[in-house]
């Protein structure tokens, strides 16, 4: 089979041809250039696959709220204007003809990583991911818990402080404001306007800055409080962390050995280790759905 997976992103998209075994054959990535909205982003995407020859199946993976049957998203992304009530799968089909299948990005990265990655041994794993915000999923034996309506897994929504700083989606306190790589970064720039992303202050962190490691030691403790939280609730036997950021083993040690010293004991001994198909694990849990 030979089966393109689409990954859609507020600054790129990624695509690829893939086999059963997610062996890619072909992948590319360019500008999404969001700013001209949901229609000409989806154009651009049929553009770029009408120039691959004939293919069997398309998985997509995309930023917002998915209606799964439908392949409509049914809230789009904030960063792709006009994005929301897009009719990806019915558009998509009527174009190639051949079956296609729309899924939430984090859920198709947890998706790749149960598939074609570090889950692959796991009947159940608990996938977090790090980036802008914070998203996540539950993967119960082999399939994503997708919830009542599908949109399961907004554990960057999840309440951490209450009547805390204000989030994006407009209520206070949510986990991402704190946790994530966008909060990292915020909180770095108020020590200096030079720490504009994760690689400056990587580098500043591992050349022993003391102002930057005791900023990037509060973030570990505010992404840990999110986890601790996640593991009560859940009680999984291991979580698959993801995001560029958390390609820094020794984050992911230290976030480790801290959750171990908050959670109640029956829970302690969660495996916690980093996801491994870095940006092509959208495209991948995209085309999952159709191996």
């Amino acid at each position: 089979m030979r089966i393109v997976g689409v990954d859609i992103g507020g600054t790129s998209i990624k695509l690829g041809v893939f086999d059963e075994q997610g062996r890619a054959e072909k992948v590319t990535e360019y500008d999404t250039d969001s700013i001209r909205g949901g229609r000409y982003v989806l154009d651009k995407i049929m553009e770029n696959i009408s120039l691959l020859g004939e293919v069997d199946a398309i998985g997509v993976s995309t930023a917002g709220q998915v209606d799964r049957e439908t392949g409509v998203i049914v809230k789009g992304s904030v960063n792709i204007p006009n994005s929301t009530g897009l009719q990806v799968k019915n558009i998509l089909e009527e174009r190639f003809e051949v079956p296609t299948s729309v899924v939430n990005d984090v859920h198709a990265a947890a998706l790749g990583e149960n598939h074609f990655g570090v889950g692959k041994a796991l009947e159940d794993f608990l996938f977090v991911t790090y980036g802008t915000g914070v998203g996540g999923a539950m993967i119960q034996n082999g399939q994503v818990n997708y919830g009542r309506d599908g949109y399961s897994g907004e554990i960057g929504h999840m309440i951490t402080h209450a009547d805390g700083k204000r989030c994006n989606c407009g209520l206070h306190g949510c986990y991402e404001v704190y946790g994530s790589t966008t909060a990292l970064v915020k909180a770095a720039q108020q020590h200096s306007p030079s720490y504009k992303n994760g690689k400056v202050i990587f580098d500043a962190f591992h050349r022993g800055d003391e102002v930057i490691q005791k900023i990037v030691d509060k973030w570990i403790h505010e992404v840990t409080i999110g986890l601790v939280s996640l593991i009560h609730i859940f009680n999984p036997s291991s979580i698959i962390v993801g995001g560029g950021i958390m390609e820094q083993e020794i984050f992911v040690e230290k976030i480790a050995e801290r959750v171990n010293t908050f959670i109640l004991p029956p829970f302690r001994n969660v495996e916690i280790t980093k996801a491994t198909l870095g940006n092509k694990a959208g495209m991948l849990g995209a085309i999952s759905l159709h191996v």
